[in-house]
């Protein structure tokens, strides 16, 4: 299947949690949880499951409780093949340039929840290699920034002024839940934006990922759906997309 699988590890202190409706007080480590691994580092996990490309999401940076920088950097150097999609809390351009400058990743994702309009324009402007997150909490979008505080659909049209790269539709509420997708909206979402679009949060199957590509939505990030074995590890292998 010509879609896009990109495997999803929260960082918390060092450790990959389960991530669930958001709700990050409540994230345990993974190992907790998952019936595919039996530990919560990131090396050891990527080790045994070896994705062609991962999405991290630096919750420390996020909450503004310190970073996981010396993991991420690990991370990085270990594994120089793996695609790395790093949503790291960026809430301005001396945070995405330090962070560039780094070479923490291949893609910075600039997450509503943090990022400004302002911020995602500048960034693209500098041609920084950055993708953007709709980050959404019950249908609405989760933002600082009020040019931001609109309807979700409104939002993604009013993007397509701007080049990017490919645009994540992350519903907080879905993630860790399995409680399944929002297809007429996301079929919605891929008729008004003029961008790639990547789902996250809600899937739970190989079947929901061809309801997905039906609906033109290009790939999906996953995590929950592979550590319960509803998605094959054998799927997280094969790579592509920009």
């Amino acid at each position: 299947m010509d879609f896009r699988l990109v495997f999803v590890m929260d960082l918390l202190n060092g450790e990959v949690v389960h991530a669930i409706r958001g709700k990050r007080d409540q994230y345990r480590p993974i190992h907790r949880f998952s019936s595919i691994v039996q530990v919560s580092d990131p090396i050891r996990i990527l080790q045994q499951l070896r994705p062609a490309e991962v999405y991290l999401a630096d919750l420390n940076r996020l909450m503004k409780t310190g970073d996981n920088r010396a993991t991420l950097t690990a991370l990085r150097e270990r594994f120089p093949d793996v695609k790395i999609m790093l949503e790291y809390g960026i809430r301005g351009m001396e945070d995405l340039e330090t962070a560039a400058a780094a070479d923490l990743a291949d893609t910075f994702v600039l997450g509503t929840e943090t990022a400004s309009r302002a911020l995602i324009a500048d960034a693209l402007s500098a041609g920084l290699p950055v993708s953007v997150s709709l980050d959404l909490l019950e249908s609405a979008v989760l933002a600082e920034d009020q040019k931001l505080q609109r309807d979700p659909l409104a939002v993604l049209e009013s993007l397509n002024a701007y080049p990017v790269k490919e645009l994540i539709v992350l519903e907080l509420s879905r993630v860790g839940t399995k409680r399944g997708l929002d297809l007429e909206f996301l079929a919605r979402a891929a008729a008004i934006s003029e961008h790639t679009l990547l789902c996250g949060g809600g899937v739970r199957s190989m079947a929901d990922l061809l309801q997905l590509k039906k609906r033109d939505i290009a790939g999906a990030l996953v995590a929950t759906a592979v550590h319960d074995g509803s998605i094959p590890i054998a799927a997280l292998h094969t790579r592509s997309g920009p």
